[in-house]
């Protein structure tokens, strides 16, 4: 096997493994991504990068730049916003929305604790109903097994 074809597959598993690998890269339409030199359509950072560019410096439409690096308008103002208020860092992809049970803390993941008994299955679905007549809280019965740290018994 050549260097190349280990070099192309080791880019590709580097960008899998950093969230950067671009889902669609066929649908880049920009001809210096087809060249197969410096710009990938595998990178997803690098193909936002440039679209923006092409908007900001070029002078092309949203339009026409969203279509050119097949991505939505929707998709071409997103990475905008993210550019200007982290960089090139905000063009990486992350996972979006609450990181961690958000309405599970404090106070609440106090009173969930002391409703299960040690050993008993946790009654998921009974506990939903006590928060939301204590606390005004709608919250999955999965939430709360993943807030309690245990397989769903009930």
């Amino acid at each position: 096997m050549s260097s190349s074809a280990n070099h192309t597959r080791s880019k590709a598993s580097a960008l899998a493994e950093d969230g950067t690998l671009n889902p669609a890269p066929e649908k880049v339409g920009d001809p210096k991504f087809q060249e197969g030199g410096f710009f990938d359509p595998r990178d997803i950072v690098q193909v936002k990068y440039e679209m923006l560019r092409r908007v900001s410096v070029d002078r092309v439409s949203v339009t026409e730049a969203s279509d050119e690096y097949g991505v939505s308008r929707p998709t071409f103002y997103q990475a905008k916003a993210d550019f200007e208020g982290a960089g090139l860092a905000g063009l990486v992809p992350r996972k979006r929305g609450p990181r961690g049970p958000h309405k599970l803390h404090g106070e609440v993941l106090a009173f969930l604790i002391a409703q299960v008994d040690p050993g008993e299955p946790i009654r998921a679905r009974e506990l939903t109903d006590r928060l939301r007549t204590k606390f005004g809280l709608d919250v999955h019965p999965r939430t709360i097994e993943r807030a309690l740290g245990q397989k769903k018994t009930a």
